[in-house]
């Protein structure tokens, strides 16, 4: 029998194997055998394909000379979700992990290039919500332009997890033009971001059905890295750059506060947040500042470059409610201040505690 009638035949085989486990991951999927690789082939390598996974080695092989062409530092980050629930209004755990890994990579000015993923499984998980997950992973990163090159599957008995958790690790190029650092801000500067604060920690509250909002509130989960280099073409002298994830724009503003030793202070009006989001926060007595974002960029600029960064960015679709929201004062050193809409003044903390678990 020939090679290929054989591996023909083997293919079959494997696909009748998971087919005959049943419809949910099991501990076989996990254990290097059969429905493991059945479970690889039919939903990963089918969703994931491309040039550098289809090898199907143990490590993705990356041409250093492409990468030098780019710019002369490379940018590694590395991330896991465990967002409740998987799906929710505007995204999932798939379109998370890979906008959230790009958007790390982004923040340091650097152009994402491609991606790892590990998927922790529970035992029980039906295998159509995971291809589910992996499409929109597929399609996440087809649209922010890289490429999910090298992975790993770990099964674990049922109640070990809580259905599926991510781990991504990201890699790209940074410009040598580029010098961009949360230790960089200078009294003088200016505060700008990228829309309406909150989107995402609110859509997950709504998923989690724990208020019966008259209208539903979508996750802002987005990839920036596009917007970020239209900033740069802008301006090449931003200083700061970050994704405001958990802990909100509150503890992004105090880690540039802290790094840079200068103060930062906050214009409450200026900030764009939904009346939706706001309603929610009254009701629930939380902060809109340090509401988790999926699609928001905090940056900060010379205020002599600050209108045309800010004028760069709302021509961006992912850019149009962009607004300048504070400033950067020599004191109090690593202080955020927040003037409020009463005219009164407050500290801004580093969050205490967490205000809603698992929310990426």
């Amino acid at each position: 029998m020939s090679t290929s009638k054989v591996t023909s035949k083997q293919g079959q085989a494997d696909k009748l194997y998971l087919k005959d486990k049943g419809k949910t991951i099991n501990m076989s999927h996990g254990s290097g055998g059969k429905a493991m690789r059945a479970l690889i082939d039919d939903v990963f390598i089918k969703g994931f394909s491309n040039p550098i996974l289809d090898q199907l080695e143990d490590q993705a092989r990356l041409s250093l000379k492409e990468l030098s062409a780019l710019g002369d530092r490379l940018a590694f980050t590395t991330d896991s979700y465990v967002v409740d629930p998987l799906f929710f209004p505007g995204g999932d755990i798939g379109t998370l992990a890979v906008n959230g890994t790009v958007n790390d990579l982004a923040a340091g000015g650097a152009k994402p290039l491609y991606l790892s993923c590990g998927f922790i499984l529970e035992e029980g998980l039906p295998i159509e919500t995971l291809r589910r997950v992996v499409t929109s992973m597929s399609q996440a990163a087809a649209e922010a332009g890289v490429f999910i090159v090298t992975g790993d599957t770990k099964v674990v008995n049922h109640g070990s997890a809580d259905k599926l958790f991510i781990n991504t690790a990201g890699i790209g190029v940074i410009n040598k033009k580029v010098d961009i650092a949360a230790d960089r801000a200078i009294p003088g500067d200016v505060i700008i971001i990228n829309g309406h604060i909150g989107d995402h920690g609110a859509a997950i509250v709504d998923a989690r059905g724990e208020l019966a909002l008259e209208s539903t509130i979508e996750s802002d989960c987005q990839p920036l890295h596009e917007l970020v280099q239209t900033m740069i073409s802008a301006c090449d002298e931003i200083h700061c750059l970050r994704d405001a994830t958990r802990g909100g724009i509150a503890t992004v503003l105090n880690e540039f506060a802290e790094a840079s030793n200068v103060g930062i202070r906050l214009d409450e009006s200026a900030i764009p947040i939904r009346d939706e989001v706001r309603g929610m926060c009254e009701i629930l007595g939380l902060d809109p500042l340090y509401l988790a974002n999926e699609g928001k960029m905090l940056a900060v600029v010379p205020a002599k470059h600050a209108q045309t960064v800010l004028a760069a960015m709302r021509a961006h679709k992912q850019g149009e409610h962009s607004a300048i929201i504070g400033e950067v004062v020599e004191q109090p050193a690593s202080i955020v201040v927040l003037q409020t809409m009463f005219g009164g003044e407050r500290i801004v903390d580093m969050l205490v505690g967490e205000q809603l678990p698992r929310i990426c």
